[in-house]
């Protein structure tokens, strides 16, 4: 049954064919997103996809996570692990796997390897952890539980530390998040 909230999404059924290492229930997928290496990417329950997001590479994806408009994951080989209940806001960037632009190296896909040097670093989000709009995060970035980047923030491969709010660029802690009241409300939420 379609309504305003799944039209334009994929079904079921075709979530199923497009050959996820795995995929959960409850799952909205807008069929205007971009999805490279399928077989490279597994989903949780309970997660949204919206319009002209790219998913690209090795990629984890819990349960109850939003990705928003023209986000993008690039997991590379080194990969992306998004936990439960985390975000991203549109227009924010996740990436795994970037070129070297500071140690005299070209840089870009359409120039042979041996010239390049290429940086592969896993990207975690673990819990409760969202990236604002606009924000970039960059290969090796951890967050730890709870940690929060603002929107148009820079994560350069740094750990965030647990329920704490990051912004600008390079991106620094503001605020501390009440983790007493998010913990409640999952535990009410028994999923």
């Amino acid at each position: 049954m379609q309504s305003q909230y799944n039209e334009g999404f994929y079904t079921q059924e075709e979530l199923k064919n497009l050959g996820f290492a795995s995929i959960g229930k409850g799952v909205l997928i807008s069929k205007l997103t971009r999805i490279y290496g399928a077989s490279n990417i597994s989903i949780g329950n309970n997660v949204r996809i919206d319009d002209f997001v790219i998913l690209s590479g090795k990629i984890e994806i819990g349960s109850f996570v939003h990705i928003g408009a023209f986000a993008s994951i690039t997991g590379g080989k080194a990969g992306v692990k998004i936990g439960d209940f985390c975000g991203m806001s549109s227009q924010s960037k996740i990436f795994a796997v970037s070129d070297d632009f500071i140690n005299g190296y070209l840089v870009g896909p359409c120039v042979p390897m041996q010239f390049r040097n290429v940086i592969e670093k896993p990207v975690i989000l673990t819990k409760h952890c969202h990236i604002g709009s606009h924000s970039l995060v960059l290969p090796g970035s951890i967050f730890l539980l709870g940690a929060c980047l603002g929107p148009m923030s820079l994560n350069m491969g740094r750990k965030l530390k647990e329920w704490s709010y990051y912004i600008g660029n390079p991106a620094k802690k503001v605020y501390d998040i009440d983790k007493k009241k998010i913990t409640d409300l999952e535990i009410k939420l028994e999923y």
